[in-house]
C-alpha cells in the first residue's frame, strides 16, 4: 500500500496540482494586458521573423491552452484568446510556440528525437492502459504476465518520450522569454506574468513524466512479485 501511495497517488496529486497551477497562472495573467498591445499572433510572427522563419502559417484553433506547433505541416496554432489577445499570458504562450518553430529551423537535437519517437508513442499510449488493466486482472496467469510485460514496455516508451519532451519545452520557454524582451514586445518589468505562466506550463510536463515513471515502476514491481511467487 505504501508503494502504491508513493508511486501512484502522490504523482497523481502532483499532476492535479500542476494542472491547477497552470490554469490559475493563465487565468490570472490573461487578464493583464501588455503595454505594447501586441497580439499573440503578432508576437509569434515577430519572434519567427527575427529568426528568419517565413514559411510557418499561424492559425487560430478552438479551446483554451490548445496551442501547439506542427513541424510536419509547418503551422503554429494558437488558441483563440492567445491568437487575438494582448495579455502577458497570450504573448508568453505565443512566443513559446514560436520557440518550437525556431528549434525546428535550427535542427535542435532533442526536438528531432521527440519527433522520431512520436508515432510509436501514440500507439503505445493507446495500447498501454488496456494491456496493464488486462495484465492486472489476469495477473495470476501466464497471459497476465505477458500483458504486463508488454504494457511495461509501452509505458517505458511513453516515459522516454516525456523525458525527452522536458528539455524541448524548457528550451522553447528560454527562447520565448529572451525574444520577448530583446524584441521589445514585453518590458522587463512585465516579465513576471510571462514567467509565472510559462513556468507553470513547464510544471505540467514534469508532472506528466513523474506520473508515467511512477506507473512504470509500479508495474515492474508487480512483475517482480510474480517472479518471486
Amino acid at each position: 500500500m505504501t508503494l502504491w501511495i508513493i508511486l501512484i497517488a502522490i504523482p497523481m496529486l502532483f499532476g492535479f496540482y500542476a494542472q491547477m497551477k497552470i490554469r490559475s497562472a493563465y487565468n490570472k495573467n490573461v487578464q493583464i494586458p501588455s503595454r505594447g498591445r501586441i497580439s499573440g499572433r503578432e508576437a509569434a510572427a515577430a519572434v519567427m521573423e527575427s529568426a528568419g522563419i517565413h514559411d510557418v502559417e499561424i492559425v487560430r484553433v478552438e479551446g483554451q491552452l490548445t496551442d501547439h506547433y506542427d513541424p510536419i505541416n509547418r503551422k503554429l496554432a494558437l488558441s483563440e484568446h492567445n491568437y487575438d489577445g494582448t495579455s502577458l499570458a497570450a504573448l508568453g504562450v505565443a512566443a513559446h510556440e514560436a520557440g518550437h518553430a525556431i528549434q525546428h529551423k535550427v535542427g535542435y537535437s532533442m526536438m528531432k528525437v521527440r519527433q522520431t519517437l512520436a508515432p510509436a508513442t501514440q500507439i503505445a499510449a493507446g495500447a498501454s492502459q488496456f494491456l496493464i488493466i488486462a495484465g492486472i486482472v489476469l495477473i495470476s496467469s501466464k497471459l497476465g504476465g505477458t500483458f504486463l510485460m508488454i504494457g511495461a514496455g509501452a509505458l517505458a516508451l511513453i516515459c522516454l518520450f516525456q523525458f525527452v519532451t522536458l528539455p524541448v519545452e524548457f528550451d522553447a520557454t528560454r527562447r520565448a522569454k529572451a525574444q520577448l524582451v530583446s524584441l521589445g514586445i514585453v518590458g522587463q518589468d512585465e516579465m513576471e506574468g510571462v514567467h509565472e505562466t510559462l513556468d507553470a506550463a513547464a510544471l505540467t510536463y514534469v508532472a506528466g513524466f513523474v506520473a508515467s515513471l511512477g506507473s512504470l515502476l509500479h508495474i515492474l514491481l508487480l512483475l517482480s512479485g510474480r517472479r518471486d511467487d
